[in-house]
């Protein structure tokens, strides 16, 4: 069965961190990546992290706001929150599989 939800696409690394980042709320693109690298200890260039911007909203996974003091929030959206919830299953799926051929599951 074919899925209709948009795929990350090869760039999934730097979207799923920004959808992760967004999940809690509007954010502007200094605050994602503040927040991207508070979260993963890995920083998040701005050449990624606008480039996958535009990849999310052409998505329809997150979309832009209003202008607040000349920085742009964006949102996740109802497709992005789906999209992301089930990436983040399937990578606890392989992450649980990963551990299991190790012999170190936790689980």
């Amino acid at each position: 069965m074919a899925s209709k939800v948009p795929e990350l696409g090869r760039f999934a690394e730097p979207a799923l961190l920004i959808l992760v980042s967004l999940s809690d709320g509007p954010k502007h693109g200094y605050a994602i990546m503040t927040d991207v690298e508070a979260g993963t200890g890995r920083p998040l260039g701005p050449g990624t992290l606008y480039a996958a911007l535009a990849r999310l909203e052409e998505r329809g996974l997150i979309e832009a706001l209003a202008p607040v003091d000349r920085r742009r929030p964006y949102r996740l959206t109802a497709l992005g929150s789906t999209v992301l919830a089930d990436q983040l299953r399937d990578l606890a799926e392989f992450a649980q599989l990963g551990l299991r051929r190790l012999g170190s599951s936790s689980g």
